[in-house]
């Protein structure tokens, strides 16, 4: 079984915000506006966890400081938000640019009971395009609530489609917006991968996304493709419910290529099109992908002292297995620790122990479950690097005992204070090069 710790009744330097903090879900739709029916700490919390302190990923539109709120007080709580609300989604309506606009709910409004749906509904009834969603922090974490978000858009916004499908068009199911620092970079490059090997892609968050006239198009994809070890699952699993959809799940964020290869193949398989562009395009990043690993294997053999040998991972159940998964099998590295830090479900827990234990022929690790930062660090000070360098891969929270241990603390996950992100990523072919010119530079820089 995985190695899972003691939950306790409280955490420190938690890895993840809670359930509202999926307005950030809603920011990265373009024309899409979150409107808080929560706190006025809430939003601010959520901002500097997710978007300031994380990357200093900026925003545009209604994302950042520009979330519109309710703040909700005392009296609100004592007598009801009902009206305020109302008054909240009809300034928003007239002061927003929007396309689709989507209250979420925080602890307050549901734990008082507030009837949202009924004046969410007024809105919907006179043609104003408004959801709501019930994301009470109680009920999770922002990967919670970034399903309840799309659930809600799907039910409520895209609605019923009996009509043909598009084979060969896909809806992509990928990243948590705003949760990994460079998930903007990282859709730019699944999303290049997958059309150069022949498909037409559903991008529904960030730069190349059609806005919510492409949320209208999912029902007509082919199939939908969920890229995480969880989430999204919920999300496919409603699609293939309500519009007869199947879904192709790869839990294995690509990294290098070998394991983008296999993923083309497995996804133009699954789909069952024309194999010819996929083979052209995975023959042609292949050789640009060796290329530059001989490249950087002649420094790799030759600058043999002060490298790196071991390495722990901090971070989500996506990106900690991805980063474990290419620094050991292709970069020949030791794991020595791999913590996951966002609470997946009880469901997914032990097939994602598995990946690690199967990682490859040679490699098996045993993963940890923690969510509380202080057994984080805790279980990170704790560990064994041997005596060369620690290469830890995490978050802000991690750099005391990274220091510690005169370790090199490469920032992979929020909150991340040391890194401006604007358009990087650390998957694919591409990114994979991105990711050890970060930490060897790291390196030889001696930092």
């Amino acid at each position: 079984m995985a190695k899972t710790n003691v939950k306790s009744g409280t955490i420190v330097h938690p890895h993840y915000g809670c359930t509202v903090g999926a307005a950030y879900t809603v920011a990265a739709i373009k024309g899409g506006v979150p409107i808080a029916n929560c706190g006025p700490g809430c939003m601010y919390k959520q901002f500097f966890l997710l978007s300031f302190d994380n990357g200093f990923q900026g925003s545009a539109g209604a994302g950042g400081g520009n979330v519109p709120s309710a703040n909700v007080g005392e009296n609100d709580i004592v007598f009801g938000g009902k009206k305020k609300l109302d008054e909240l989604i009809k300034s928003s309506l007239a002061v927003m640019k929007g396309d689709l606009f989507v209250v979420l709910t925080g602890c307050s409004g549901e734990l008082i009971g507030d009837d949202v749906p009924s004046v969410v509904r007024q809105y919907q009834e006179k043609g104003y395009p408004v959801v709501y969603a019930d994301t009470g922090g109680f009920k999770g974490t922002n990967l919670t609530g970034h399903e309840i978000v799309i659930e809600s858009i799907i039910e409520q916004y895209v609605g019923d489609y009996d009509g043909e499908k598009e084979k060969g068009l896909i809806n992509l199911w990928f990243e948590t917006p705003y949760f990994n620092q460079n998930w903007r970079g990282d859709y730019l490059e699944l999303v290049r991968i997958l059309r150069a090997s022949g498909f037409k892609v559903n991008v529904l968050f960030g730069a190349q996304s059609g806005g919510v006239e492409e949320w209208k198009n999912i029902p007509k994809a082919q199939f939908n493709l969920v890229v995480s070890p969880w989430v999204g699952v919920k999300t496919a699993e409603l699609l293939e419910r309500k519009y007869h959809q199947p879904y192709l799940h790869i839990p294995e964020i690509p990294i290098g290529e070998e394991a983008t290869t296999a993923f083309i193949r497995k996804v133009v398989e699954y789909a069952g099109i024309d194999k010819e562009p996929s083979e052209k395009f995975i023959k042609e990043e292949a050789e640009l992908y060796y290329y530059f690993l001989e490249h950087f294997a002649e420094f790799f053999s030759e600058y043999w002292f002060g490298l790196p040998s071991q390495f722990a991972v901090i971070g989500d159940s996506s990106y900690t297995f991805a980063y474990t998964k290419f620094l050991s099998d292709q970069i020949g590295l030791i794991p020595v620790k791999q913590i996951i830090t966002d609470n997946p479900p009880k469901r997914f827990r032990e097939g994602i122990s598995d990946l690690f234990r199967h990682i490859s022929d040679e490699v098996s690790v045993e993963v940890e479950f923690i969510e509380d930062g202080y057994l984080v660090e805790e279980s990170l000070r704790n560990t064994d690097f041997g005596s060369g360098v620690p290469l830890i891969l995490g978050t802000t929270w991690e750099a005391d005992v990274a220091a510690e241990k005169k370790g090199l603390l490469i920032e992979v996950g929020p909150p991340t204070t040391e890194e401006v992100a604007i358009n990087k990523s650390y998957i694919g072919y591409r990114g994979a090069f991105t990711l050890l010119e970060r930490i060897y530079t790291a390196t030889v820089g001696g930092k």
